[in-house]
């Protein structure tokens, strides 16, 4: 497992370089895509989203669940929200931002959107490492299967992750197994364990991420996040997750049904 250094900054084009170093990994770092300011807002933006949800009693929104757990303090808080965009006007300007619009890019010939009302929308993980804790790590897997499970073709797709704290590589986070995005179906489906599998591969790599900071990875490339060795409030690591998809569009709304892959994991992901 090795330590990438990646500082490339966003503008209003991608690059050559951008291109060609995304075409062959299959992931790619931005630094400083958010000011302080900007994450100040989001992370506020979270809790009072969090807040109202946990008065509400909510269980999903548009049939995703949420994922609920508990802090250091035995405190209830909500691990995983989706479609978060659709209940704040920051984070649905956010989604304008033509930046962000710009990655469609890394899809090659596709015709790329950001999927605000589709797929799980704008999700928010909030992981922690506590003993009540339902989020402290995501095992291995990809981001494909999904379109197999509700029938269609496998078709590109791109996470973009915003982070709103650092998280260093000695304290776990995104891994990932560059190159992998170019595997047979057989490799894609079969490759690991999906979700189960926590081990170290000796081709994985990560990252010093800084609060701020964008990630972009293919949907077909192998990753997971590592649990922090810390604990508590140290150990916290809220990214904002968009996806950036292809085909035919297909929004949810309130009555959606849950997709029933939900139903047989705990281990939902972004």
């Amino acid at each position: 497992m090795k330590k990438w250094n990646c500082n490339f900054e966003l503008g209003d084009t991608l690059t050559e370089e951008q291109l060609d170093f995304f075409d062959e990994h299959g992931v790619i770092i931005f630094r400083n895509f958010l000011n302080k300011e900007k994450v100040d807002l989001y992370i506020s933006e979270l809790k009072r989203l969090e807040s109202e949800w946990l008065t509400e009693k909510r269980e999903k929104v548009n049939g995703i669940p949420l994922k609920y757990g508990k802090d250091e303090n035995g405190k209830l808080t909500i691990q995983r929200l989706c479609f978060t965009s659709l209940y704040s006007d920051a984070l649905h300007q956010l989604l304008d931002e033509p930046k962000l619009q710009a990655l469609t890019g890394l899809l090659g010939p596709y015709e790329g959107r950001i999927g605000e009302n589709e797929k799980d929308g704008l999700v928010i993980n909030n992981y922690i490492n506590t003993p009540n804790s339902t989020f402290t790590q995501m095992g291995w897997h990809t981001d494909s299967p999904r379109d197999l499970f509700l029938g269609q073709k496998i078709m590109p797709m791109l996470n973009v992750g915003l982070h709103l704290d650092t998280c260093l590589f000695e304290n776990g986070g995104l891994r990932v197994l560059p190159g992998t995005h170019k595997q047979n179906m057989l490799k894609l489906l079969f490759g690991k364990k999906y979700f189960i599998d926590n081990t170290d591969d000796n081709r994985e790599v990560g990252f010093d991420i800084y609060a701020g900071d964008l990630t972009v990875h293919d949907g077909r490339t192998w990753h997971r996040v590592k649990q922090s060795p810390l604990f508590g409030e140290a150990s916290r690591r809220r990214v904002m997750y968009v996806p950036i998809i292809t085909g035919k569009y297909k929004p949810k709304h309130e009555k959606s049904r849950t997709p029933f892959y939900h139903k047989f994991t705990g281990k939902v992901h972004h």
